[in-house]
């Protein structure tokens, strides 16, 4: 009786732990569903888990040299840590050309959950994000990029000035950005100067950020209206050809030269309008009526 007692009651104990097994498990697959959509949408543009370099550092082992605290106010607004000196931001900041992260366009909760996803995603031993000791990892040396076609750079070159519109009809990259290049329209100040982002972010970094912005307004301008593969290898080839012609562009001052402009336009309209108007009458035509209508009535 008393190995019937204990029989029945050791599978009630298995029937509750299962229970809360389970219940764990489904409470923990939507934070992870979650967290892996928020990354690949907000992160996976800049970073890879395991994968090596893109734009940022690789985030595989990031728990081990990070806490969860900093990680949290990092991805928040890495910039804010760099204003205020946080040594180990200043670090990450200065081994990727101070390329500015964005601020978090997810909440505090969304933060969490991505964080939670990359922790359980990152497995083994860290990867080097660029900010070991050169004792602890030796960076391997950049690769050189190839020169781009001709045939690319007139092609990203109409892209990115708006001659030649988007096959998905997505804005043209100077509505809000401008780069210093004698063959392009001067462009918007609305977001970054791009004339030497490639030697900052490489093929790989552009590329990762055209096929799917990280930054919530270019998210918003090209949604549903995605850069083709040819579009972006345009693009990536004309930035590339930009950079490299930094130093052989004339500078340019649009303000002096539109205040310019406005006074010899003026100019011309006044010499214009003089010679059109050279045989018109003088005097008031009012004032001619008036003077006959009052020599009339003296004369009756």
């Amino acid at each position: 009786m008393n190995t019937d007692h204990f029989a029945i009651r050791r599978r009630i104990l298995c029937g509750r732990l299962t229970i809360l097994v389970g219940l764990s498990l489904m409470a923990a697959s939507p934070v992870k569903a979650s967290g892996e959509t928020d990354f690949n949408t907000y992160c996976g543009a800049c970073h890879t888990i395991g994968q090596g370099r893109l734009v940022g550092p690789d985030l595989a082992g990031v728990f081990d040299r990070r806490s969860q605290d900093w990680l949290e106010k990092f991805v928040k607004s890495s910039q804010s840590l760099v204003k205020n000196g946080d040594a180990q931001a200043v670090a990450v900041a200065a081994e990727f050309n101070n390329m500015i992260m964005p601020d978090a366009a997810i909440s505090a909760a969304q933060i969490k959950d991505v964080l939670t996803y990359i922790k359980s995603a990152g497995g083994g031993a860290a990867v080097d994000d660029g900010t070991a000791t050169p004792q602890a990892a030796e960076k391997a040396p950049e690769p050189v990029a190839a020169a781009p076609a001709e045939a690319d750079i007139k092609l990203g070159q109409d892209l990115f000035e708006g001659s030649q519109r988007l096959e998905n009809g997505g804005p043209a990259c100077n509505a809000c950005h401008h780069v210093r290049n004698d063959a392009v329209m001067g462009g918007g100040i609305l977001a970054a100067e791009l004339t030497t982002v490639f030697s900052r972010m490489g093929v790989p970094g552009l590329k990762a950020i055209l096929g799917a912005a990280p930054f919530p307004v270019m998210q918003a301008a090209y949604k549903d209206r995605a850069l083709t593969e040819q579009e972006v290898r345009g693009l990536v080839a004309f930035l590339q050809y930009a950079d490299s012609e930094e130093y052989n562009q004339l500078p340019r001052d649009y303000g002096i030269g539109l205040f310019l402009t406005g006074i010899v336009g003026a100019a011309i309209l006044f010499l214009l309008f003089g010679t059109v108007w050279r045989g018109r009458r003088g005097g008031s035509v009012n004032q001619e009526i008036y003077d006959r209508q009052i020599k009339s009535v003296a004369d009756s």
